[in-house]
């Protein structure tokens, strides 16, 4: 078919930001430029960060709009070079992309978050198998010389082989930080997003020792940005465990208490 006549046509009707579609058999995200962010809320960030002597925290701009669009088709077409698991680029103008489904049409890709955490009931074992799969296809991606943009386990998919792949790449940390602080808040993003699961499910005991052996395969400068960064984290251990206090604060204690030495 042709995508890029298909983008065309249906970017201009297209109201949300970002719609499937069933075409010729395959599935299709189109997927438009939202409204343009602040570039303040970077200024303070970036403060905090200094403040905090926390460089891995350096904010890494996504500006929105047809800047957005043009940094996730630069980056799907690096990562396809690379063999890293990513929706295909099919079609891009300014305004929009069109991306192939990652996985079977009409076959959800659910997210590593959503499920780690369905998986709490059934035990340990089935958490720390999904982690795990997270952890080496993030590691995959370093081997090969790059890394994400927001390694959050909502940005890690599952296709219906049980392939791990990646979305959302609106911003590019490379363009930012050094690939060894790129390389550390992958690591840390994952370990935050991932934590509560591993504790709600009696599993972090368990998955310290795997997450030092996945780090100690890293890079070493990545592997140094990391231990200074929990270093200076140390602060979480103090936050209490209750439920009643939010999960924003149970996921902030529960990666302390994974990564902590």
């Amino acid at each position: 078919m042709d995508y890029p006549a298909f983008l065309r046509a249906h970017a201009a009707t297209q109201t949300r930001s970002i719609a499937s579609y069933q075409q010729g058999g395959e599935q299709l995200w189109l997927k438009k430029a939202g409204p343009r962010n602040a570039g303040s809320r970077y200024q303070l960030m970036g403060a905090l960060a200094s403040v905090l002597r926390l460089p891995i925290f350096t904010p890494v701009p996504n500006l929105g709009g047809q800047e957005a669009i043009a940094t996730e088709a630069r980056r799907l077409r690096e990562f396809a070079v690379l063999g890293i698991h990513v929706p295909a680029l099919l079609a891009v103008q300014s305004d929009a992309l069109l991306l192939r489904h990652l996985g079977v049409p009409g076959q959800p890709t659910p997210s590593l978050a959503n499920e780690m955490r369905d998986a709490v009931p059934a035990g340990a074992a089935a958490v720390l198998a999904l982690w795990r799969q997270g952890l080496a296809a993030i590691g995959e991606v370093h081997a090969k010389g790059s890394c994400l943009s927001q390694a959050f386990a909502r940005n890690l998919v599952r296709c219906a082989d049980g392939q791990v792949g990646f979305i959302d790449f609106e911003d590019d940390p490379a363009g930012t930080l050094p690939l060894a602080l790129c390389q550390a808040r992958d690591a840390l993003c994952f370990a935050h997003s991932s934590a509560l699961a591993l504790h709600e499910a009696d599993a972090l005991a368990t998955a310290r020792p795997l997450w030092r052996a996945w780090l100690a395969q890293g890079q070493p400068h990545m592997q140094t940005a990391v231990a200074a960064s929990v270093a200076r984290l140390a602060w979480l251990r103090h936050l209490p465990t209750s439920r009643r206090l939010g999960r924003d604060l149970q996921r902030a204690r529960a990666a302390h208490d994974l990564l902590a030495p």
